[in-house]
């Protein structure tokens, strides 16, 4: 890797994690539209400037070339409904007062991207990341006992991103960043259409009745869904993925502040014993990366006799 690229890379992959961060804020200024809406509108304002990245870009002929793979646009049809499932449930937990259990989901998440390489792409780890696991493990009894609620929100983003994570390694390079979220988005349209009637049929669709204020807030929903990952895909192609799960956290640390400092969620002492773990399971995985990088840097300095 390019010592010139790193910075590049820290910068794009920042930004997508700040971006990411700063997200249940923005879909706060949406309401009254509820998470149906809002993530139809996500889809569809998506591909629009999915399509227009593209005309721009001259990508027309790439994502011709994935269509023409029936296994990639399966893969790509996957990692769509993943993406939707990850994106619906956190727009009901962002709109139900549940941020502090979003953040918990995405402090989770790169421990269970372990644990998806190890029962799935059979990779080995190491022993501080399974002591890790397992403090992450007790973490989410802690709070399924003492708090008396399953946290269905934070484990169905853990897994839904985790293994959309998943799918995007398994496809490699052989889907870039913009053809693969316009491909997404496209398998995604008739569920958009379908919550759209819905939506129209039940509680009435917002778009277009709140002002204009609220309108663009909505057309802009498919920017603000799309450039952090660009900005991500950027990031990741320039500087290794040790330095990418450090700045990881940066996304349900915010996620979290937000909850407990602007929106005074309640955090009784039950949740704050388990997010405690979940903080200390983090601590030992961060402290696993750290030695694994100094002892990767030691060997890569080391004379050749």
């Amino acid at each position: 890797m390019e010592r010139t690229q790193q910075p590049a890379g820290v910068a794009y992959a920042g930004g997508a994690y700040l971006l990411w961060g700063v997200l249940p804020l923005y879909f706060l200024l949406l309401v009254p539209s509820g998470p149906w809406e809002i993530v139809a509108a996500r889809v569809l304002f998506s591909f629009v400037f999915c399509l227009l990245l593209l005309t721009i870009t001259r990508g027309w002929r790439r994502i011709i070339a994935i269509i023409r793979q029936p296994r990639l646009l399966g893969w790509t049809a996957l990692a769509g409904a993943l993406i939707y499932v990850n994106w619906q449930v956190f727009l009901i937990g962002t709109l139900s007062g549940n941020v502090v259990e979003t953040s918990l989901g995405y402090f989770i998440n790169p421990i269970a991207t372990v644990l998806l390489g190890v029962f799935v792409l059979h990779e080995r780890i190491r022993r501080l990341q399974w002591v890790a696991i397992g403090i992450a493990v007790i973490a989410v009894v802690v709070i399924i006992v003492a708090y008396a609620s399953f946290p269905w929100i934070a484990l169905s983003l853990t897994a839904s991103f985790g293994i959309y994570g998943l799918i995007k390694k398994k496809i490699g390079p052989a889907v870039d960043a913009v053809s693969g979220l316009t491909l997404e988005s496209f398998w995604l349209l008739p569920v958009a259409v379908v919550q759209l009637i819905i939506v129209a049929q039940t509680t009435g669709i917002t778009f277009g009745t709140e002002g204009a204020w609220h309108t663009s807030l909505m057309l802009f929903a498919g920017i603000a869904t799309a450039v952090p990952l660009l900005l991500f895909a950027a990031g990741a192609r320039r500087i290794n993925l040790t330095v990418i799960g450090m700045i990881q956290f940066m996304t349900p640390i915010m996620q979290f502040l937000t909850g407990v400092l602007i929106l005074h969620e309640p955090m009784p002492a039950e949740r704050w014993i388990g997010f405690i773990i979940v903080w200390i399971a983090v601590l030992v995985f961060v402290v696993d990366l750290l030695i694994a990088a100094g002892r990767g840097r030691r060997i890569r300095l080391t004379p050749i006799a």
